[in-house]
């Protein structure tokens, strides 16, 4: 089946559905984050109290992923950085997501990783209202990626784990690299890339991209 066969059965699919059939079955959209911290239960509870439960302000666009109203400090060896925002649910271990230039501030070097690879990486001290947490590992730079559920893999030509090159559009716009492909059952359709690298293309909320194949 060509490509435009194929574009041509997913939007007789979608009439069939009753979905959105004048969806763009081309390009992705684009998801910008600052930074933030993902908190273990022990951790949270450490920080905020026995038993503390975050306080959900939004839902984000991956399923189940929502902004809290918490918010905590995080300090290196030569600096801190405040009201970072937490995202919920709690994860089995906790994690922060810091730009290039925090590391600046802070005095620590981050790796660049994908979240959840954590071992190998720095720690970093957390402060709460009711107490504090040293981190022995955990502190990254988010590496660029796509969300996709196993439908969008197959219409893209793309699979779970492969690094790919996107096209940004735009008068700042260009190409990125080593954007790596998340791919699962649940996930919805974006690209995720942080505030730095969105700022020197241009990338805003509304912008879309496409995978140069």
């Amino acid at each position: 089946m060509g490509k435009y066969d194929a574009l041509a059965t997913l939007l007789l699919e979608a009439i069939k559905e009753g979905g959105d059939f004048t969806k763009d079955l081309s390009s992705i959209p684009v998801g910008i984050s600052n930074r933030h911290i993902h908190l273990s239960q022990a951790d949270l509870e450490t920080l905020f109290g026995t038993g503390y439960q975050l306080t959900k302000t939004k839902d984000l666009s991956q399923p189940m992923q929502y902004a809290c109203k918490e918010t905590l400090t995080i300090a290196g060896p030569k600096g801190a950085i405040e009201k970072v925002r937490i995202l919920g649910p709690a994860r089995s271990e906790s994690q922060v997501e810091i730009l290039q230039a925090d590391c600046f501030k802070l005095g620590i070097t981050a790796p660049v990783r994908l979240s959840g690879d954590l071992q190998g990486t720095p720690g970093i001290t957390l402060i709460g209202p009711k107490g504090s947490v040293f981190l022995s590992k955990g502190l990254l730079i988010a590496q660029r990626h796509i969300h996709m559920n196993l439908e969008d893999v197959k219409h893209f030509g793309v699979s779970d784990g492969e690094q790919v090159t996107i096209q940004i559009d735009g008068l700042r716009g260009g190409t990125y690299s080593n954007v790596v492909i998340r791919a699962n059952n649940t996930s919805s359709l974006e690209f995720h890339i942080d505030m730095e690298e969105a700022n020197a293309m241009h990338l805003v909320s509304t912008s879309r991209i496409t995978i140069l194949k």
